[in-house]
């Protein structure tokens, strides 16, 4: 079956955040970033899984790489934008912008816009946040952003979560206008309703934990409204053989990872089945040339909610 992105289609954003099974955030209190290199990297066989399931679909992607991975599999980061898909940036070393300041955090995204900017011959415009730590709290980053080339975000959860997320803020695509000048696209991560409450279940664990039609009815429901939806997953969660690192995590932490990893790849093939999806660079172009105007918010306005 292939997907054909025509004018009239509403495509949706199908989005995979490349990192591997041990850099995740329920581990990152106990495998330090300096310990990476002695764990079996996975990652490039579940990319070539990805890129198979999508090649015989015909869909092209936004991954969102982090630099560390690149240094790594560099040759498969340039096949992958010489079939067509967007290379984003998901920075280097994966910590979450609410651990860093300014300064390390400009540092991490520089590092990253070099090592993919030497792979692809022009540093990644697009970019998403590791846990999706673009909050309130850190809307600061976003002016780091822009001035290190980036130009589209896909990091606002807007949920009530107990990590990340700005609840209450915009959750079509969007325009944030920056007080230095400029701006940045946001295609914020795409909510769903249970039982009264929005959830973040657009990808990872959620997808995995909850059934499929829930995911199908979040789609349905997004289409309805004309907006688009961006999906995401990572590499690790088509590899269900991948080591166990128990000792790592907690209860919660290694239920959240593990959870239903052997039926994934089987719902991951159901949904590029049932929908059409591009990239997210894509789906913006789409997007704007359909109108209506995006709506545009400063950073006092998000940070106000």
């Amino acid at each position: 079956m292939t997907a054909v992105l025509s004018p009239g289609a509403l495509a949706n954003a199908l989005t995979i955040d490349v990192e591997d099974y041990f850099q995740v955030g329920v581990f990152q209190a106990s495998i330090r970033p300096e310990d990476w290199g002695e764990f079996e990297l996975r990652v490039e066989r579940n990319l070539h899984l990805i890129r198979e399931l999508l090649d015989r679909r015909g869909i092209k992607a936004t991954f969102f790489v982090l630099g560390w991975v690149a240094e790594r599999i560099p040759g498969l980061i340039a096949e992958l934008a010489a079939a067509g898909h967007e290379i984003g940036s998901h920075g280097h070393g994966h910590r979450p912008i609410w651990h860093l300041d300014r300064e390390s955090f400009r540092d991490d995204v520089r590092r990253s816009q070099g090592i993919l900017g030497d792979i692809l011959g022009a540093a990644p415009t697009s970019y998403r946040a590791p846990c999706f730590s673009v909050t309130r709290e850190t809307l600061w980053a976003l002016e780091i952003l822009h001035e290190e080339g980036i130009r589209q975000d896909s990091s606002i959860f807007p949920v009530r979560h107990p990590e990340y997320g700005i609840p209450g803020s915009e959750k079509d695509l969007y325009r944030i206008a920056l007080p230095a000048g400029g701006e940045i696209l946001e295609f914020p991560m795409t909510v769903g309703r249970l039982a009264g409450r929005e959830l973040a279940f657009c990808g990872g664990g959620w997808f995995r934990l909850f059934p499929y039609w829930l995911t199908r009815k979040a789609l349905t429901r997004s289409a309805a409204e004309g907006r688009p939806f961006v999906f995401y997953l990572h590499p690790w969660e088509l590899d269900p053989e991948q080591p166990r690192l128990y000792r790592h995590a907690g209860l919660l932490g290694r239920f959240r990872h593990y959870v239903n990893l052997g039926r994934n790849q089987r719902k991951f093939e159901r949904l590029l089945d049932e929908f059409t999806f591009s990239s997210m660079g894509e789906v913006f172009a789409q997007r704007l040339s359909r109108g209506p105007e995006l709506p545009v918010l400063g950073l006092d306005e998000l940070a106000a909610g």
